[in-house]
């Protein structure tokens, strides 16, 4: 008995031994494998040409409204590199790795780049600002551009001659439809009058040119293209201040948790770290003087 006792005694103790080296075994730190490490984007290989998951391999694709507005874009044709966004994009795509040829456009309508649901493109440029409301949709890249809202309105009528935001409550505004210009109305001018709301900025203009609405709000570089070479008879009223502690920004958009936001965010960065976006800016910006500002 005495005997069989011990033997027992020490397979029990060998049994603990193992089940506590078990426990310690799985406590301890594991080295994280390259596939997790790329997935997780925590390695610099992550973000390497070869290893963007895009939707096709070898190539970026990029989506934007149609028709492609100046000064973002020049003459409707985001593939030709010419115009703020599209300089921007090849940018982009230049410290991801991928050369002129390797950029796929297609068109999505502004509205549905940023709603819920799968995405077609690898992101998306087209002054879509960041937003706390989009980013339960979709994710966003760094802000490439900071920007302002600005009210245009037919030179000579009661609305040109604003002075504050008090001054525009009584007049009739328009803007696109889920933009942050259609927000501004709503929520900083508040008017009396309902504000019309277009799907297109160009549906926006023809109502300014035709006395539909009294004025029209679009971000501020916009506003300075619109009145120099398409309403020449229309001026900018003002601009808006920024609402908030931090400028409104447009940013890449792009799939609800997609495994390209950190890579894409990181080209941003280091485009506005070593001075190309204040340079693609000063190219294709209008450098106008600065608007009033309407408090």
């Amino acid at each position: 008995m005495h005997l069989a006792q011990r033997t027992l005694r020490r397979a029990a103790s060998a049994a603990a031994t193992v089940a506590l080296l078990s426990v310690a075994v799985g406590c301890a730190p594991q080295p994280e494998d390259k596939a997790s490490a790329k997935a997780s984007g925590t390695t610099g290989e992550a973000c390497a040409k070869g290893a963007l998951g895009t939707r096709t391999s070898g190539k970026l694709t990029i989506a934007t409204d149609e028709p492609a507005y100046e000064p973002w874009f020049k003459d409707d044709k985001p593939a030709n590199g010419k115009g703020f966004e599209s300089a921007v994009t090849y940018a982009v795509a230049k410290q991801l790795g991928y050369g002129k040829s390797d950029v796929v456009w297609q068109t999505i309508p502004f509205n549905k780049a940023f709603a819920p649901g799968v995405k077609t493109f690898d992101f998306d440029i087209n002054q879509v600002s960041i937003s706390a409301e989009r980013k339960k949709a979709v994710d966003f890249s760094s802000g490439y551009y900071d920007v302002r809202q600005a009210v245009i309105a037919l030179k000579g009528s009661k609305a040109a001659k604003a002075k504050s935001i008090a001054d525009l409550k009584g007049v009739k505004l328009g803007a696109q439809v889920g933009t942050t210009s259609l927000n501004y109305i709503d929520d900083v001018v508040k008017p009396t009058q309902q504000p019309a709301a277009y799907a297109k900025n160009d549906q926006a203009k023809s109502a300014l040119k035709n006395g539909q609405v009294d004025a029209i709000v679009v971000d501020l570089p916009t506003a300075f293209y619109i009145t120099a070479a398409e309403v020449t008879d229309a001026k900018i009223v003002g601009q808006f201040e920024n609402t908030g502690g931090t400028p409104e920004q447009f940013g890449l958009v792009l799939d609800k948790g997609s495994a390209l936001t950190p890579c894409v965010t990181k080209a941003v960065d280091a485009l506005r770290q070593d001075g190309t976006l204040a340079s693609i800016e000063k190219q294709w910006l209008s450098e106008a003087v600065d608007a009033p500002v309407l408090k």
